[in-house]
């Protein structure tokens, strides 16, 4: 990983996990949000958008679904733009898991009447977003500040409508791996802690171990992982699903329309 490389990260065995490397480069300059800072500045102003216009993309699959609620723990805008780019009006919000963010004003205040619809969406960035550098949950503190702070004050900090699309509505995990923080954090310390959350049965979106003897191996420890927290688990890359997705959704408008 390059930060790593560039701050001489001793552990080179955990150098592409990036909450750990953040962690180390906060500490080694003795600033907080030096990483966040730099991971804004060089990792997601950087990004271009990816193409919306084709039908395998899955943020341009995703917003093309007459849905409400989008929840994400990236922190780019490309969900916010992949919406826009099907002429939607949507709405961006994070999760006030720490004091700093809480003073922000929200699409959710009461007096703001936003009750999130097909047309008008919302973006919920669980993990915080670019525009506000103190909202991003970045480093191995900032994912344990948010484990503690949810089980602390949960209903203070997630606004009654997201914590009903998740404990409502099956869940979809794209881009997920089983060994990322943040996938790790967003179960256990968020949809396990919310009674009900998992009735539904929910998909993620996995890709096919690699070859070799012990493929099927993990494939089955895999299987076996998802579905005990009732998980199905879709074998193949998000673009693989989105194009299935997209066109299984449109036959299914097309019936309805005979």
């Amino acid at each position: 990983m390059k930060w790593a490389r560039e701050h001489d990260y001793p552990f080179k065995e955990t150098e592409r996990d990036l909450a750990k490397v953040a962690q180390f480069i906060a500490i080694d300059l003795k600033d907080k949000a030096a990483p966040k800072e730099k991971f804004i500045r060089e990792e997601i102003r950087g990004k271009v958008a990816p193409p919306f216009d084709k039908s395998d993309e899955p943020l341009s699959v995703l917003a093309e679904l007459p849905l409400p609620v989008y929840i994400t723990t990236n922190y780019d805008r490309f969900m916010y733009q992949a919406l826009e780019h099907h002429r939607k009006r949507p709405k961006r919000e994070m999760c006030r898991w720490n004091r700093s963010v809480r003073r922000y004003p929200s699409a959710f205040d009461q007096r703001s009447g936003f009750d999130p619809s097909r047309s008008e969406p919302v973006v919920f960035h669980l993990h915080g977003h670019d525009e506000i550098v103190d909202s991003l949950v970045l480093t191995e503190d900032d994912y344990l500040d948010f484990l503690v702070n949810m089980s602390r004050d949960l209903d203070k900090l997630l606004p009654p409508r997201i914590q009903e699309a998740i404990t409502g509505s099956s869940l979809l995990f794209i881009g997920y791996r089983l060994a990322d923080i943040n996938f790790r954090v967003l179960h256990r310390g968020l949809i396990q802690a919310m009674e009900g959350a998992l009735r539904r049965v929910s998909v993620a979106v996995q890709l096919q171990p690699e070859e070799g003897e012990n493929a099927e191996k993990a494939k089955r420890y895999l299987d076996a992982y998802f579905d005990d927290i009732k998980v199905q688990l879709y074998w193949g890359d998000a673009h693989q699903f989105a194009g299935e997705l997209l066109r299984r959704w449109r036959d299914f408008n097309h019936g309805d329309d005979q």
